[in-house]
């Protein structure tokens, strides 16, 4: 599909690949959908498939991207996670989205863990940011147990989007924080655990 050599990462329960043609339908049910409120839609057709696009694209013209997250057992998607800096964008941002059917099961939190993790340890980032809708307080409460704090002096995209700045290596590894997230993965992963309130990414 590409000349960019897409790594592949594996967690416990996920499978993170590079997107693919056959990948697009639930990409296009989720942004045609109410679910992408928050991120620019819901879009038409015409624009879905633009994105999407874009999302192959991203991975020739930057080097890195967004990978389509797949269930290991099943290699169903649930969404995608990794990184995003399209023209206009003032840092290099850790985004995610997950499908809606997907959601509330901690696929986000144990995507985008690895995914930032490969970006500190293979690309050298010091940091990156989520530009995120202040209405969108999932995604902020992911960010937050992410270890990411608000940036107030950070430029935002438009204005109209939270900046959120993600800890750096040093502060992550062998941290407390880093501990906690781990026991957070590994609670959604044993079948017992059914949490309860609000769903969270």
């Amino acid at each position: 599909m590409s000349g960019v050599n897409i790594p592949v990462i594996e967690t416990r329960r996920l499978v993170l690949r590079g997107p693919e043609p056959e990948d697009y339908p639930n990409f296009k049910a989720t942004f045609t959908s109410y679910r992408a409120r928050f991120m620019g839609g819901p879009l038409n057709t015409y624009e879905a498939w633009m994105l999407y696009a874009a999302e192959i694209g991203h991975w020739e013209i930057r080097g890195y991207g967004m990978w389509m997250i797949h269930d290991k057992e099943t290699d169903a998607t649930l969404g995608m996670a990794g990184g995003w800096k399209p023209a206009g964008w003032p840092e290099a941002e850790i985004a995610w989205v997950i499908w809606p059917d997907a959601a509330g099961k901690g696929y986000a939190l144990e995507a985008t863990h690895a995914a930032r993790a490969w970006f500190y340890r293979e690309r050298g980032w010091e940091t990156a940011v989520s530009y995120i809708d202040p209405k969108n307080l999932d995604s902020i409460r992911l960010a937050e147990r992410l270890g990411a704090k608000k940036d107030h002096d950070a430029p935002t995209i438009d204005g109209n989007d939270a900046v959120y700045r993600h800890p750096s290596p040093s502060q992550l590894d062998g941290t407390q924080l880093a501990h906690g997230i781990d026991m957070e993965i590994a609670h959604y992963a044993d079948p017992l655990f059914k949490p309860k309130g609000w769903a969270l990414d």
